[in-house]
């Protein structure tokens, strides 16, 4: 065939065929990656958040705390948008065998799972919808954007998949993954801490290491009492770890549960409940005082500005 262009495709009975499709339009044919959205939350509220650790778990000295940020991200959640980043800490101990070991602000995991960018309440409603009120995927991303949170079908049903995924079992990779973890720090730090997404009285109770900050099971129930707790733990608590201390909220059962299974491990109040019960008494005076502040300045004229040509005024000693 005269003229023909483009690569051989096959051949038939001896006759040889030809692709008359130009090489431009063979590119354009191609598959390309999907587009993915760039959301930007200029107004997203911030949340830093530091390692939960004082002291080293090994040598028990103060740990000394690392300036930069370990992660951060924005997530969006039933709230709105969340700037959240985590601020690790270090052993400063040379005698100490972890020495210069980075402990991690783990509670971040607790907001948001890696790679995310969803919070966790996003995934309980997700889950609660659709297991408990028969929602229909659709239906789902219709709630969610009429609540704030720009998200679409494919992208409901692959957080619904993270969310099963969470509800799961220990896996044999999670399991190597705290076995690393119990090499490098001498044992494990477990964690508790139950989340109540707005608008259904469901709690989401999700476990996850301390040091590696991973999350390792999650259960969704109405309410659970110790004894149900103790049962969800037993698998964890038969795992060939050292505990060397647990943590979680002020909750009485969740507190009794972690004793139950690891009695000789110390327990440990969560940093992040303990201030926001210390500052909830004072919340509404300092957004009462702020409105005050911002009526009484609001009315000030704005600061001049210049132009780059024009020299500023020299500061006055």
């Amino acid at each position: 065939m005269q003229g023909a262009v483009g690569p051989l495709l096959s051949k038939y009975y001896g006759i040889v065929y030809y692709s008359h499709t130009k090489d431009s339009e063979v590119n354009k044919m191609q598959k390309r990656p999907r587009h993915r959205p760039q959301r930007e939350y200029p107004d997203a509220k911030r949340m830093i958040i530091d390692c939960d650790l004082d002291t080293c778990p090994l040598c028990g000295s103060v740990l000394k705390p690392r300036r930069p940020w370990h992660m951060r991200k924005t997530i969006q959640t039933l709230n709105g948008p969340l700037f959240v980043a985590g601020k690790s800490k270090e052993c400063a101990n040379p005698a100490c065998q972890n020495f210069g070991k980075h402990y991690y602000a783990s509670r971040v995991w607790l907001l948001s799972l890696p790679e995310s960018s969803y919070g966790l309440d996003v995934l309980a409603l997700i889950g609660w919808r659709h297991e408990h009120d028969q929602r229909q995927l659709v239906e789902i991303q219709r709630e969610l954007n009429q609540r704030g949170v720009e998200v679409n079908e494919r992208n409901v049903g692959k957080l619904y998949r993270q969310f099963l995924a969470l509800l799961q079992a220990t896996s044999e990779q999670a399991q190597e993954k705290l076995s690393v973890t119990a090499a490098e720090y001498g044992g494990l730090i477990w964690a508790v801490d139950a989340l109540q997404p707005e608008g259904h009285g469901s709690l989401l109770y999700v476990l996850y290491e301390v040091l590696s900050g991973k999350p390792v099971a999650a259960l969704q129930r109405e309410h659970l009492t110790e004894a149900e707790l103790v049962a969800w733990l037993q698998p964890y608590q038969a795992l060939p770890f050292q505990v060397l201390a647990t943590l979680s909220d002020g909750e009485v059962t969740l507190v009794a549960a972690l004793k139950s299974c690891w009695p000789e491990a110390p327990h440990q109040r969560c940093q992040a409940h303990f201030l926001n019960n210390l500052a909830e008494a004072v919340l509404d005076y300092d957004d009462q005082l702020r409105k005050n502040m911002r009526q009484d300045l609001g009315g000030l004229p704005a600061v001049p500005g210049h132009s780059p040509e024009e020299p500023q005024s020299p500061l006055l000693p």
